[in-house]
């Protein structure tokens, strides 16, 4: 099983490991409801080395990122990050990443651990037309620290020279300076950073974090904090057989130069009708939803529960759902032999901190 250079921190700070995509991680250091409210009220940081950075350069590497990426790279200046899902040739999706622009023809793109071997493979099978380079960069390690007082514990450690320009990075923007490579970016629905550094650094960097009592947090907390958010997770909310159009991302498909791999199918799609849309749903009786678990409304229509927890921070159960885009309001949930109600709601439950839902 695969370590990241963090792995003894974590043993040292008593997590309890659990195996993700090969590899070894912290789930939890004790509890997931505390580690996620030090996110949503304070600050917390998770490691998350096991993420795939590779690095893009050549003359050609915008117009390779065109064809490959749904969403629009010419958008980006120097030092801005952009999300985008990577589509197949049926319009499913077979990632969803970040890309930040380094400078001309020059890009760094994080995509997720899982599905490490089939985006690196697909990168490779595009890039032979293309006068670009693609290097993956193992030894470089990933720090996200989150929250509404992240920043202020990042300014508090980091070189001052760093600190000085962190300061003033706005949100999806870069800092790229000597051995840092900062984005003001994360996965949680709060303010924060996500701190890329050599591995050799980073073990360092950690222990200032913690010094400045930013509290270290699992993989259970980081799923439930992004849920709240409404945040997508590749494999249950998004996969190789749902298009960006049925999954509440269509925000991320360009309106302009429709030339990507995929558009021809969300063409064919937009004129034969969607059918499908993702929305969020919140229990309104005792129970917890869960990934797969069937929704139906009075006329028969249907849906499916693609991602469903407990939120902490609304004291309720709650899912993402894609759904028949003509689901009524009297909708209910199948949990084991029983039909329980739920309230259909807007993404996302959670923003800032802030609760968006009226709890039932």
């Amino acid at each position: 099983m695969k370590k990241t250079h963090l792995h003894q921190a974590h043993i040292d700070a008593g997590a309890k490991m659990v195996d993700f995509g090969g590899w070894d991680m912290p789930i939890n250091y004790g509890s997931q409801i505390e580690e996620h409210h030090a996110v949503r009220k304070d600050k917390g940081m998770f490691d998350v080395s096991h993420m795939t950075i590779v690095d893009l350069i050549g003359p050609e590497s915008e117009k390779l990122l065109l064809k490959i990426l749904a969403n629009d790279v010419r958008k980006l200046s120097d030092g801005k990050a952009l999300y985008s899902t990577m589509l197949n040739e049926k319009g499913g999706i077979i990632d969803d990443l970040i890309t930040y622009k380094r400078g001309d023809n020059n890009y760094r793109i994080v995509v997720n651990a899982g599905t490490r071997e089939k985006d690196l493979a697909w990168f490779e099978k595009q890039i032979q037309d293309f006068d670009a380079t693609l290097t993956e960069r193992p030894k470089v390690a990933m720090i996200a620290v989150q929250g509404p007082n992240a920043i202020a514990a990042c300014l508090a450690v980091l070189p001052t020279k760093i600190a000085t320009k962190l300061a003033d990075l706005k949100k999806f923007c870069t800092l790229d300076e000597e051995d840092y490579f900062i984005g003001r970016t994360g996965y949680t629905g709060e303010d924060g950073v996500e701190i890329l550094v050599p591995q050799e650094y980073v073990i360092d960097l950690w222990n200032k974090l913690l010094q400045a009592d930013v509290k270290p947090c699992g993989l259970g907390a980081r799923d439930t904090l992004r849920l709240e958010a409404g945040m997508h997770l590749y494999g249950q909310d998004m996969n190789e057989e749902i298009t960006p159009l049925e999954c509440g991302l269509e925000w991320t498909v360009r309106k302009e130069d429709f030339d990507f791999i995929g558009a021809d199918a969300l063409t064919a799609l937009r004129a034969k009708g969607i059918t499908k849309i993702m929305i969020g749903v919140v229990l309104t009786e005792r129970g917890i939803l869960r990934h797969d678990q069937e929704l139906f409304d009075e006329n028969g229509l249907e849906g499916i529960i693609t991602s469903g927890s407990f939120s902490p921070s609304a004291q309720v159960a709650i899912g993402m759902a894609i759904v028949d885009k003509n689901m009524g309001e009297n909708v209910k949930v199948k949990i084991r032999k029983k039909e329980l109600a739920v309230k259909c709601i807007k993404l996302p439950f959670v923003r800032n901190g802030k609760v968006l839902i009226d709890t039932p």
